[in-house]
């Protein structure tokens, strides 16, 4: 009878053990779930696009049976990184133009070069450059505002990264599209073309309301509207923007969209530096997300958004990197969590605002929320798409190491970053990325940088 009893036990364990495509272990498993688990010598198994299961290592193995393991026992598995606003083909305008204010940026140099430049070759390059340098940083995610954005989601889904991308809506003559509703129409081709993608969620993007006029604001807000997509636009980003509309309407930029309707939808508002009371509660009421720049907002003299204030009132706000050309110079979130929380506590003179918990949530699942996409990423929790990271912890900067959120947050950095997954497909391994040449890049990056210098000189 007792070896009756072991050999149905063995059956049951045999049977409990579901195949699944892969699981990966490490030292620890930072989850971002509701209660913010850190698993010691955790692990995650992933089947097809999504997360099976996320627990203790042994419990893990003891339940599912990998085709592919990936053991990290000297690092940590997190989600992938969410950056909320980008514009990844400005990657070959790196440095161009700095030390500036936006305004000069803006209309000196950056619309200048981009008349001269800016094609669907250059748009494909600059994304390859782009997302190299985002994946190998940890970024699954990625949040863009540029031209030719259906060249944008081709080279994301090369590289094997998540986009929500957002065709820009401009009023004056861009790139790609002679008028504003030239642009609606290309944006509108764009959002059909891709609007059941795994990968891509299109959008319509315009500019700002300093360089959109009202009835194409109103016309994107209406596109978004019929398709079911998000609507991306700069809002509130320097002084002048909210003085000049407060001079001309009265109003704030965020009052003047409210009036408009076009904040009633999914919509992303990059910066929000110079939002009143007011204004935040119009975003509450509206369910606006906003992605929030330091580096960008620094190096601009733009301002300091109150962060904790619009988390405090469940604003959901996630973290970007901006444009390369001098507003950013790159597209590194650790950079970003850690210097988004070291500016609120020395702007406000309290260390305790913006702790390393909370700048990592806006880097993920605060992130996702921003977007509408907490249910499918942002987080290690069963069911959800299968975008996470292995992050090596026994780098001199890694150790010792007491808080985990902590150290990454303020230790850790994008060169620690070893594996990337999305949607169930690593796309880095061992720091080496498997979807995109980086020596073809380099050269491509060299010839156009050899273009865009000499169209410069004219």
């Amino acid at each position: 009878m007792m070896r009756i009893a072991l050999l149905l036990v063995a059956a049951l364990c045999l049977k409990a053990a579901e195949p699944v495509d892969s699981i990966w272990s490490a030292k620890y498993v930072v989850t971002m779930d509701a209660e913010r688990r850190v698993i010691d010598d955790g692990a995650v198994a992933v089947r097809g696009e999504r997360i099976v299961a996320v627990g203790k290592r042994a419990e893990i193995e003891r339940l599912y049976k990998p085709r592919r393991r990936l053991a990290r026992p000297q690092s940590l598995i997190a989600p992938g990184l969410i950056n909320t606003h980008t514009h990844a083909p400005m990657s070959l305008f790196r440095g161009l133009a700095g030390d500036l204010r936006l305004e000069e940026w803006l209309e000196k140099y950056i619309f200048p070069a981009e008349r001269k430049n800016v094609d669907a070759e250059f748009v494909k390059w600059g994304t390859r450059l782009a997302c190299l340098e985002m994946a190998l940083s940890g970024t699954t995610t990625y949040t863009d505002m540029y031209y030719f954005e259906e060249v944008v989601a081709a080279e994301t889904k090369r590289a094997g990264l998540r986009g929500v991308l957002g065709q820009t809506v401009i009023g004056f003559p861009a790139p790609d599209a002679a008028t504003p509703r030239d642009a609606l129409a290309r944006a509108e081709r764009f959002i059909a073309q891709y609007r059941n993608d795994p990968l891509i969620v299109p959008a319509v993007a315009p500019h700002a309301i300093y360089t959109t006029p009202d009835d194409a604001l109103k016309a994107s807000r209406a596109l978004a509207n019929r398709y079911g997509v998000p609507m991306l636009i700069h809002l509130s980003e320097t002084k002048r923007e909210n003085a000049d509309s407060l001079a001309k309407r009265k109003m704030t930029p965020t009052a003047v969209l409210d009036s408009l309707g076009a904040l009633n939808g999914r919509t992303l508002g990059a910066h929000g530096i110079w939002l009143d009371g007011n204004d935040l509660r119009i975003l509450k009421e509206r369910g606006t997300g906003l992605a929030h720049c330091p580096s960008s907002n620094s190096k601009l003299a733009s301002g300091v958004a109150r962060v904790p204030r619009i988390l405090a009132m469940g604003i959901p706000m996630g973290l970007g990197t901006d444009g390369f050309a001098g507003s950013n110079d790159d597209a590194n979130l650790f950079e970003e969590m850690d210097l988004a929380a070291k500016l609120q506590k020395v702007t406000n003179l309290d260390p305790e605002l913006l702790p390393a918990t909370q700048a990592l949530a806006m880097a993920t699942i605060t992130g996702a929320r921003a977007l509408g996409l907490d249910k499918e990423i942002g987080s290690l929790e069963a069911g959800k798409r299968a975008d996470m990271i292995t992050v090596m912890v026994n780098a001199p900067n890694a150790i010792p190491m007491y808080h985990v959120m902590a150290q990454m947050v303020y230790a850790l950095k994008g060169a620690d970053v070893n594996d990337v997954m999305v949607n169930g497909r690593e796309i880095v391994r061992d720091r080496r990325m498997l979807t995109l040449d980086s020596v073809e890049i380099g050269r491509k990056v060299s010839e156009n940088q050899a273009r865009i210098s000499e169209s410069l000189r004219h």
